[in-house]
């Protein structure tokens, strides 16, 4: 698999990729960036080139109508994007969390109808898994579906869902055996396109992360196929869910990896052009300190990101791999932006300058995904795991 990717993108393919990639950043992220995240309003112009660069493809296979990016490649971009606004790049990623999940997981029936739809961003879907009561400890998730004949009859809430008021379908994890034990035994996902009884209840107002549609779902006897049934086998949503964490973590790292090297771009120029006591505050050695740490750490966090994604492009076991990324790298954009913060000093506070954003989106990718608290957890118990005496 590895070995058919690698030949599909090579070194030629990859840069004329990542020029496209660069002239569109240029020509249509960077000028609205901050107009519409101070605006909160979504960018659909941007969604629209998206299709046609074929980002909702990004890494859904060519046999259904994707690009095949290798995770490598792919979250090269989302450091890109991520460096200028780091928001537009969760509508492709929940998108194709989704996807990988249906390609992965799915009936051959269900990749056919969904995945060439979702190549070309005709369907854009949202990944179901938060609850009110439910985040990291996905087994206590409520919503339930109920089998009636031919359909599910599905009843719940889900929260924090990105994708859900401009999109038009989601991948539910529901229980549809609520007694079961152990619990994950009795969750399963269904893929679900809106209709009568999906209700995007609210659009939740953040600190950072906007201009894109994050809300409250609720869902009222809302009837679904039994054919969306994902995989055509209850009892496997669990496993279906954390097989698709491992890609959502690289793209969370690349997306803190883009936010530090972003912040960093900004000191770097900003600490020239500053200055105080007759010199640029890049000629002080306290900035100094400041920007070769900030460089160190995003050259670091790319290799960690690199490591992951190479593991996962050779269907490698990577969850310590992608979570060491996630937490470090998210973790280097936060501190990165706030670093940031005090070169700029007091214009850092203005929303005239970028840094400020920065530092509001910066905090989000150390919760996402799966908290950096829960990420530690999870590589000391694979190296125990990986290390036996």
């Amino acid at each position: 698999m590895s070995t058919d990717i690698d030949q599909l993108w090579g070194p030629e393919e990859e840069q004329a990729l990542m020029d496209s990639i660069d002239h569109w950043i240029e020509k249509s992220v960077a000028p609205i960036a901050r107009e519409y995240d101070l605006e909160d309003k979504y960018p659909h112009q941007l969604v629209e080139e998206m299709k046609d660069l074929g980002l909702f493809g990004a890494t859904i296979s060519p046999e259904y109508g994707g690009l095949g990016l290798p995770a490598r490649i792919y979250a090269r971009i989302v450091i890109k994007v991520s460096s200028v606004w780091m928001a537009p790049t969760g509508i492709f990623n929940s998108h194709l969390i989704v996807a990988s999940a249906i390609e992965r997981c799915g009936t051959e029936a269900q990749k056919r109808k969904y995945l060439p739809r979702m190549a070309t961003g005709e369907l854009r879907a949202a990944l179901g898994l938060t609850e009110p009561n439910a985040g990291t400890d996905l087994q206590a998730i409520r919503t339930v579906a109920r089998r009636e004949g031919d359909h599910y009859v599905i009843n719940g809430a889900k929260t924090w869902i990105t994708n859900s008021l401009h999109g038009n379908m989601a991948l539910l994890l529901t229980k549809t055996d609520p007694g079961a034990q152990p619990r994950h035994k009795g969750m399963s996902m269904f893929i679900a396109e809106k209709g009568e009884g999906f209700v995007v209840a609210k659009k939740l107002q953040k600190s950072g992360y906007k201009a894109i549609d994050t809300c409250e779902l609720v869902f009222q006897d809302y009837r679904v196929p039994a054919d969306c049934l994902l995989g055509g086998e209850e009892g496997r949503g669990f496993h279906h869910a954390i097989g698709g964490l491992e890609l959502g973590r690289i793209n969370v790292a690349a997306r803190g990896c883009g936010i530090a090297e972003g912040a960093l771009r900004l000191s770097v120029r900003y600490a020239q052009e500053r200055t105080t006591f007759g010199k640029p505050i890049a000629e002080h050695q306290a900035i100094q300190l400041k920007l070769g740490e900030m460089a160190a750490r995003v050259e670091a966090s790319k290799l960690l990101i690199d490591s992951a994604a190479n593991a996962y492009d050779k269907g490698e076991r990577c969850d310590m791999e992608a979570g060491m990324a996630k937490y470090f790298a998210t973790e280097t954009g936060a501190f990165c932006a706030q670093e940031g913060m005090r070169i700029f000093g007091g214009y850092s506070y203005s929303v005239e300058y970028d840094i400020e954003r920065f530092h509001r989106d910066a905090m989000l990718m150390c919760i996402g995904e799966g908290t950096n608290e829960m990420q530690r957890i999870i590589i000391s118990r694979q190296l125990v795991a990986r290390n036996p005496i």
